[in-house]
């Protein structure tokens, strides 16, 4: 059933797909690294866009380490998961300056570079350098956990074990990169998580699951994500030409992006300038400040948040002696600011030039 399972999807990777990426292929370790850093926890959509802008930006990963990091964090605006890209620099500094620019080429160094596990290190290690490790990732555990029936939670330390002895025990050994590509590909085009297509799948007649009609039902996850509401007001200070700006620093959302002057609160800020007013004067002290305009309210979903805030601009001629924190920032130098994606939403306004410029 193993043997079988591999011969087909090689011989359906072979004949069929026909899934197209700029990263597969690729023998360059950068560039698959690159790749998989972006792809974790985004869309192949959404990321295609990102590695291409990345690649031609910087085309070598000494390029990447010698880079301004505000440049390198604002090409990343709008992946979200920032920590991804603080990674990012980290590493790629490693690599340029105590490897001398040359790569790992063995997994368990490669393992070790900070922002990578084990699903990125076997890919990097498997496409770069033909090395037999199994990727498991969400497509993976997909394909294995319908056609063998399993229910064991893929998000359990038993599942995971599970998972990944059984992905190395199908790996073809003499090709394991097209072999990791191809069951990756298998579950993003035909046992997809929504509406996969059974009917045209070759491993059908011994698929588990089709067979106990159990497909909607795996794989099993045992746990619920707890998701945290914020409530985030925006005060967008104009001080003649200029804008109150500060870097986020600490270990929570969007760490090393910009925002405006931030007043958070545990439940959302009706805004009448009656109630307005009083908070104006926590924050800025007895500082003269004019509102200038209130806007709609805006929401974003994080993986365990959801965000829901109000941008209010004011307006004022001298900087207000209580804050503290804050830089001034002319308007015309705010494109080139990272700010995370609740903000540069509201400065687009659904796709005009924006507001502040």
């Amino acid at each position: 059933m193993k043997a079988d399972f591999t011969k087909k999807l090689l011989k359906w990777n072979r004949d069929v797909n026909t899934r197209s990426m700029p990263w597969k292929a690729e023998k360059d370790p950068y560039k698959i690294w690159l790749s998989e850093i972006i792809l974790q926890q985004t869309r192949v959509e959404q990321g295609l866009g990102y590695y291409e802008r990345f690649i031609k930006a910087f085309p070598t990963i000494q390029q990447l380490a010698k880079a301004p990091q505000k440049k390198v964090f604002k090409l990343w605006e709008g992946l979200g998961y920032y920590t991804r890209c603080k990674n990012l620099l980290a590493t790629a500094a490693f690599i340029s300056h105590e490897k001398k620019g040359k790569f790992p080429n063995d997994y368990e160094t490669i393992l070790s570079l900070k922002g990578v596990g084990p699903y990125t290190a076997a890919a990097i290690a498997s496409f770069a350098f033909n090395l037999p490790y199994a990727v498991v990732d969400g497509n993976v555990f997909r394909v294995l956990s319908r056609y063998f029936g399993i229910s064991t939670p893929v998000d359990s330390s038993n599942g995971k074990t599970l998972y990944t002895l059984l992905a190395n025990e199908l790996l073809d050994r003499d090709e394991p990169g097209i072999y990791n590509q191809a069951i990756m590909d298998f579950g993003a085009v035909v046992c997809k998580p929504q509406q996969p297509l059974c009917g045209l799948c070759p491993q059908k007649n011994d698929c588990r699951a089709l067979a106990l009609k159990a497909v909607k039902g795996l794989p099993v996850k045992e746990k619920k994500l707890i998701k945290r509401n914020r409530w985030f007001t925006y005060f967008v200070v104009e001080i003649t030409d200029q804008i109150l700006v500060r870097k986020r620093t600490g270990k929570d959302i969007w760490e090393n992006l910009y925002e405006f002057v931030l007043y958070e609160t545990e439940q959302p800020l009706v805004p009448d300038e009656q109630i307005i007013r009083p908070v104006l004067k926590t924050i800025f002290g007895k500082h003269s400040l004019r509102i200038k305009n209130i806007s709609p309210v805006a929401h974003q979903q994080l993986t365990h948040q959801h965000i829901t805030g109000q941008f209010i601009e004011l307006e004022t001629t001298t900087m207000p002696t209580a804050l503290k924190g804050y830089e001034t920032v002319k308007k015309t130098m705010l494109k080139k600011l990272p700010f995370p994606k609740f903000i540069t939403g509201w400065m687009q306004q659904e796709g005009k030039p924006l507001r502040l410029f």
